[in-house]
Formats: C-alpha cells, sequence, structure tokens
C-alpha cells in the first residue's frame, strides 16, 4: 500500500474556500476511487489554519489513478493558491493494515 501525508498552512482568509474545495476533493475520491482506503482531512488544534490530509491507497497504481484524476487536476491548484505556504508532502509504504 502506498499513503501520503500533506501538512497544509492556509490563508486565513481564503481557509472556508480550502475547506470547500477539499471537502469536494474528498468526496470526488470517495465516489470514483474505490482503491483510495483512506482520505481524511484534519484540523490542527495547536496550529491556527493548519490541516493534514492523510490518504492510503491499496497500491501504487491507485495512487497514481488519483493523482491523474480530471477533478484532482481541476482541484488541487485552486486549494494550492489558498495556501500561505508550500505544501509539505510526505510518501509512505504502509507495512500494516487492519484486516478486512
Amino acid at each position: 500500500m502506498t499513503a501520503f501525508i500533506a501538512r497544509l498552512r492556509v490563508k486565513p482568509e481564503r481557509e472556508q474556500e480550502f475547506i470547500d474545495l477539499q471537502q469536494k476533493l474528498a468526496r470526488l475520491t470517495w465516489e470514483h476511487e474505490p482503491d483510495t482506503l483512506v482520505y481524511d482531512m484534519i484540523k490542527s488544534r495547536d496550529e491556527p489554519h493548519t490541516y493534514v490530509v492523510i490518504a492510503t491507497f491499496k497500491d501504487e497504481q491507485a495512487f497514481q489513478t488519483h493523482q491523474n484524476s480530471s477533478f484532482h487536476d481541476e482541484l488541487v491548484p485552486p486549494i494550492l493558491d489558498c495556501l500561505a505556504s508550500d505544501m509539505e508532502l510526505e510518501l509512505f509504504d504502509c507495512l500494516t493494515r487492519r484486516p478486512d
């Protein structure tokens, strides 16, 4: 399995727009990508305007499908435009998984 963690610091004045765009991206991911096992956005309790997106994919192909989807290409540029600094993205290989 493949996973990523993205840390996103948002411009305060663009926060609601960012949330709306991320929620749309998550909804479309859940609807169209059955091999995306986890796609969650969480908000920091300690750092204002800071979010983390955690995603886990069945395999590398599922990750590439997500990266190359039309809705990803449409939504990511305006999401990135809402950020106060560059996104921090880290890729992972999953070593454990909850049994089905």
